[in-house]
C-alpha cells in the first residue's frame, strides 16, 4: 500500500510540475497542399517531416495537410517551404516551376490531373 501511495504522489507531482506542457511546446496546424494521389501523399508527408515536426497527415480529397510540430524547433512557414521545395503548392507558398517539373506525370496537379 505504501508503494502505491508513493507512486501516486510521483505521478501527481509530475503533472503539476509540468503544467500545459503540450500547449506551449507543440502546435497543430492545418493548411492546403495541392496534390492528386497516394504518391503525392507520401511525398508531401515526407517533405513536411522536417526537424521539429512530430506528425504529418495529408488528405488528397480535402487537399489539407495537418502537422504537429515543436514550436521551439521549427515554424509553420518552414514546413510550408519544405513542402513547396518538394514540388507541391501550399495555400501561400507556390512550388518553383523547377521543383514542380520533377514530379511524375501522374502528379501533375497544375495540368488538370484529377484526384485518383
Amino acid at each position: 500500500m505504501k508503494y502505491i501511495i508513493i507512486t501516486l504522489l510521483f505521478v501527481v507531482s509530475g503533472i503539476y510540475l509540468c503544467p500545459a506542457q503540450d500547449s506551449k511546446k507543440f502546435q497543430t496546424e492545418e493548411f492546403t497542399v495541392l496534390g492528386v494521389c497516394e504518391m503525392c501523399q507520401k511525398r508531401i508527408e515526407k517533405a513536411a517531416l522536417i526537424s521539429g515536426v512530430v506528425s504529418t497527415k495529408w488528405d488528397k480529397y480535402s487537399q489539407k495537410l495537418e502537422v504537429i510540430f515543436k514550436t521551439k524547433k521549427t515554424s509553420l512557414r518552414e514546413i510550408k517551404h519544405a513542402v513547396a521545395d518538394a514540388g507541391h503548392d501550399t495555400d501561400d507558398i507556390k512550388a518553383t516551376d523547377e521543383a514542380y517539373q520533377k514530379l511524375p506525370d501522374c502528379c501533375a496537379y497544375r495540368e488538370g490531373v484529377k484526384v485518383h
